[in-house]
């Protein structure tokens, strides 16, 4: 996942915000229960020494716990018993909650994308998800409006994934499709010595000129959500732009300075966001 919030641990992105003072208080505790049903499910995935089996045991808890949330059943723990009064109160779809499972059971199996379109197949199922559930919290959820979102849900997904190249090496992991790879002629070994060459800064100015058309397709969401809403999604996107730039900046070497957002950003990105209502 994406992160544009000051503070947050190295180890935690985030796509949608959590205790922002920009969230109306009314949405607050609904979008709370979501984040922690996620961040939980997404660390059992991915943190700690667990066996890859034990990974997926515990994500097949998670998943009976929405079982139960769908029959009706009182879930089993406060966490989805939270999650549960959310969903009812705003018309969830659950599908939307498995979709997550989905995804971090594939953190567990798979480690390669063969293509661009499987790789955007993932983020169907990582971060569009989060999108959703948030528009549906909204009263938004119309056709347009989630389009949108999830063409900037899969952008911030596909930056988190540029910006980690090297951290994601260390976990046994290539996001970049292997079609990619080959049409620029980039190996995976030169991803592992961290070779920052010609092939390789024309391979990811190709992906994050992509993922930007991607990101400003699914901008005007911004300007259609009202009030502190709208502002909150037009500093996500101007942030994830900024990165975008941070990336081009350090031409394209990752492997020596990954590329985030510092204090010293945000007052002018705030500007930008409250200017462009």
């Amino acid at each position: 996942m994406f992160d544009v919030t000051p503070g947050q641990s190295v180890q935690h992105y985030e796509n949608f915000p959590v205790a922002s003072v920009l969230m109306p208080a009314r949405y607050r505790k609904a979008v709370a229960s979501v984040y922690h049903f996620a961040r939980h499910a997404d660390d059992l995935a991915d943190e700690g020494d667990a066996t890859p089996g034990e990974r997926l045991a515990a994500l097949a808890q998670c998943r009976a716990e929405l079982v139960r949330i769908e029959w009706g059943e009182t879930p089993q723990t406060a966490r989805y018993q939270a999650l549960a009064i959310t969903i009812a109160r705003y018309a969830v779809p659950v599908s939307l909650c498995h979709d997550l499972l989905t995804a971090f059971e594939q953190d567990v199996t798979q480690t390669r994308y063969e293509d661009f379109g499987e790789l955007v197949q993932y983020c169907r199922h990582s971060a569009v998800p989060v999108g959703r559930i948030l528009l549906h919290i909204f009263g938004a959820a119309t056709s347009v409006n989630l389009a949108q979102s999830d063409g900037i849900c899969t952008a911030l997904q596909l930056i988190n994934f540029w910006q980690d190249v090297a951290v994601d090496w260390q976990k046994g992991r290539v996001y970049i499709p292997h079609a990619d790879l080959q049409k620029f002629g980039v190996t995976e070994a030169q991803i592992a010595e961290g070779q920052c060459d010609v092939a390789w800064k024309r391979l990811m100015a190709f992906e994050v000129d992509r993922t930007r058309r991607m990101l400003k397709g699914g901008a005007p969401l911004a300007n259609t959500l009202p009030g502190r809403i709208g502002l909150e999604l037009r500093l996500t996107v101007l942030s994830a732009d900024a990165v975008l730039q941070k990336l081009q900046q350090v031409d394209y070497d990752m492997f020596r300075r990954r590329p985030t957002l510092q204090k010293g950003d945000w007052p002018k990105l705030i500007w930008r966001a409250l200017r462009r209502k």
